[in-house]
């Protein structure tokens, strides 16, 4: 497989960008679907590809879809900005013989403040990444958590990718607080009216679950404060659907 498209969208990564095209410069073709960045975004991404298009920010899933689009070749593996291909998965990568298979799932090694997290789930993060053009297909429906849809077998690879998923706490609930607002408009229509006890009973499972079953305390501090962050990610995904629910009653 020594013809890839690689497709990454940002919009001011300049801390990221740099490390995830290194990653990549191995790639036949490289596509930056920059959002007009403000940063030096695109300075950087000019250093190893010249296919650097700017596109008004419409979504993850509009950008990822546009990027597509753009993509000469028949594979494409698609990154984003805090994400790097470890050596292993570039070796791994280009001797693969697809062997009829139309997808690859890409296990994460997932960091957060700058410490690799082996609990709370994020040990078994595969993520599929790497396809045919032809086969496949963004959930553009999606306002948050997109992804791919591929028509054909899918397979697992063993080497994996790196993601730097959060250098500080403050970056890390400014993104929660982001896209729990596109979690709750992504699901206004389809939910069941929201209470008090349910945005509870939500989060507090939802802390529980990486931190007990999921055994977060292992990982210590690091471990902690991602379970509270995920709790805190339901509690604020169910309060601000309930808050859309009061505000903007659904019609009958």
């Amino acid at each position: 497989m020594k013809n890839v498209s690689v497709i990454i969208i940002a919009k001011n990564e300049e801390k990221n960008i740099r490390g995830c095209l290194e990653s990549v410069r191995w790639a036949e073709e490289i596509l930056l679907i920059d959002a007009f960045s403000i940063d030096a975004t695109v300075e950087i991404a000019k250093e190893f590809t010249a296919s650097i298009y700017q596109k008004e920010w419409e979504g993850f899933a509009n950008q990822k879809a546009y990027a597509l689009s753009l993509a000469r070749n028949d594979w494409v593996l698609s990154l984003d900005a805090d994400e790097q291909i470890s050596p292993q998965l570039k070796e791994e990568i280009l001797d693969l013989n697809d062997e009829g298979y139309s997808a690859f799932e890409i296990l994460r090694e997932n960091y957060f403040l700058n410490k690799k997290i082996t609990t709370c789930g994020w040990d078994k993060d595969y993520q599929l990444r790497l396809f045919r053009k032809e086969k496949t297909k963004v959930t553009v429906d999606k306002l948050v958590h997109e992804g791919f849809v591929v028509d054909g077998k899918i397979k697992k690879l063993s080497a994996p990718m790196y993601h730097y998923t959060s250098a500080s706490l403050e970056k890390m609930i400014g993104k929660i607080n982001h896209y729990s607002s596109l979690h709750a408009e992504q699901n206004y229509a389809s939910k069941n009216k929201i209470s008090g006890l349910s945005i509870l009973l939500h989060g507090i499972s939802a802390f529980l679950r990486p931190y007990i079953s999921l055994k977060g305390y292992k990982d210590g501090m690091h471990g902690l404060l991602i379970s509270f962050l995920n709790g805190l990610t339901t509690i604020l995904n169910y309060a601000k659907l309930w808050e859309l629910q009061r505000n903007k009653p659904r019609e009958n």
